[in-house]
């Protein structure tokens, strides 16, 4: 059985995945499930590989290069202070980045901290994805994304 990561990867290679924001050279553009912070996004490697040390020279460089294209333009797009990259793969064990735009209106303790430890389960889960709520977001977002490639 395919883990989630591959999952998307072929709902998106087939035009099914609604989060999708733009394919990239190195994989998807996605809108993150939850929105707990508004813009929040991944980068769904395709090929799907385990990691990012399975990546050598140019495949690595374009994947990370793409991580930070998406984050420009949630800087551009959202107004962001900053932007948090994680790469982790512990409970989905396929490449994903989690590309976070972080905001100066949030509270002071999880502002200063990752997300997964700044805010609770209850604060991820209050806010789903939704296409017609999100989907001014996500044409801008695509936009400058598609600026930059």
């Amino acid at each position: 059985m395919p883990n989630l990561i591959e999952q998307r990867v072929a709902e998106a290679r087939a035009g099914e995945n609604p989060t999708v924001l733009c394919q990239m050279p190195s994989g998807w553009a996605v809108i993150g499930d939850q929105q707990f912070i508004s813009g929040y996004c991944l980068l769904l490697a395709d090929p799907v590989v385990p990691d990012l040390n399975s990546m050598r020279g140019a495949q690595r460089a374009q994947y990370l290069g793409d991580m930070c294209i998406i984050g420009d333009a949630l800087l551009e797009v959202t107004g962001a202070y900053r932007i948090n990259y994680e790469i982790l793969g512990n409970s989905e064990p396929a490449l994903h980045a989690h590309i976070f735009p972080r905001y100066l209106n949030e509270p002071a303790e999880p502002r200063g901290v990752p997300v997964w430890v700044g805010y609770t389960k209850d604060q991820y889960y209050s806010r789903p994805f939704d296409l017609v709520r999100d989907k001014k977001l996500m044409e801008e977002i695509s936009a400058a994304i598609q600026r930059r490639l």
